[in-house]
């Protein structure tokens, strides 16, 4: 009987550690963007800080339970291996990078916030494009009438941006996006349907030999939703074969998400088709941007700037100060610079 138990224990423990294995590192088997796997690495800070707790339970029973203390304690070994790699995956994408280089004229500053539903006031909206002297201001969940709004205080305040929405219908403020551009960069022809399947993205071509510029909302990858959200960022990724495009916006992906979509380059490293995420590359890839009610080390960075091999970021931060707006993400900023 003992030694059934014991292979039992020895069964289990091996079952455990390939499972906290696969939920480490589900790209070992293509799993990132499966239901369950993309959940639980999309909130990779709430699962360590969750198998810290788990560990200390395990561990305070084991002092209780004599005779299962061994398989407990080895259960316990595991959860905190699993939380110090997942902290250790986490400061190597870093949890803030260094400020923003100093300006040059070719550069140019990317705003995004996915406003909840114009959750966020316009007004908070405008302030942060003026204070940040943003070139573009990416809107997921935002309307038409919104985006006019917010261009109508930016200018009060001597920032000039040229508004663009596309919605899907009239219903909900979740099915319009909307892109407002400096008038700085020239003239802009909109697409008129969005990339993305179930919320739009915003897509916009220069007449005069500026940026593609993309505002971004993917859908979430939920139960009903999962093959949606799976073509979305297969479309996004696409998009990203233009060297100098620029996407902004709620990707509702983190980087791990991204694994297996990105293009090889020549000379350096991309996360989704031929861009690179403006967080990561300043190490600030870790940072939590939603829910913002949740600290941004336990949130999901699932809000990003992207930009195609054109561009070098030279500056990116989460914006923390907006937690209180009402909206249920944090914005994003971003300068890029032109590598020619």
């Amino acid at each position: 009987m003992f030694r059934v138990l014991r292979a039992l224990s020895v069964l289990l423990l091996l079952v455990a550690t390939a499972v906290l294995t696969v939920l480490f590192w589900p790209q070992l088997l293509d799993l990132q963007r499966t239901v369950g796997f993309a959940q639980v690495v999309s909130l990779r800070g709430a699962a360590a800080a969750a198998a810290v707790a788990g560990a200390l339970a395990l561990g305070l029973l084991a002092a209780v339970v004599a005779p299962m203390r061994r398989f407990l304690g080895s259960l316990a070994l595991l959860l905190l291996v699993f939380a110090v790699a997942t902290a250790g995956l986490l400061a190597s994408r870093g949890f803030g990078g260094p400020g923003f280089e100093t300006r040059g004229s070719d550069d140019i500053r990317v705003l995004a916030w996915n406003t909840l539903g114009e959750a966020a006031s316009a007004d908070d909206v405008a302030r942060l494009a003026v204070v940040n002297e943003a070139d573009i201001v990416s809107l997921p969940e935002s309307t038409a009438a919104f985006a006019d709004e917010v261009a109508a205080l930016a200018a009060e305040q001597g920032l000039a941006l040229v508004p663009h929405t596309v919605a899907y219908d009239e219903i909900a403020r979740a099915r319009s996006t909307s892109l407002l551009i400096s008038e700085r960069l020239g003239d802009y022809d909109i697409s008129e349907e969005g990339v993305t399947d179930v919320l739009p993205s915003v897509v916009a071509t220069s007449r005069d030999g500026g940026p593609t510029i993309v505002a971004v909302h993917a859908v979430a990858p939920v139960l009903g939703e999962l093959r949606s959200w799976r073509n979305d960022l297969d479309d996004l990724a696409a998009l990203c074969d233009a060297p100098d495009v620029v996407m902004a916006g709620d990707f509702n992906a983190t980087l791990d998400a991204f694994a297996g979509l990105d293009a090889p380059l020549d000379g350096g490293e991309s996360e989704l088709g031929a861009c690179s995420d403006a967080a990561l590359s300043v190490g600030a890839g870790a940072v939590g941007t939603w829910p913002a009610a949740v600290p941004p080390v336990l949130g999901a960075p699932i809000d990003h700037v992207m930009s195609g091999p054109a561009w070098r970021t030279t500056g990116f931060r989460v914006i923390l100060d907006q937690d209180g707006s009402g909206s249920d993400h944090r914005p994003v900023l971003a300068q890029l610079s032109p590598t020619g």
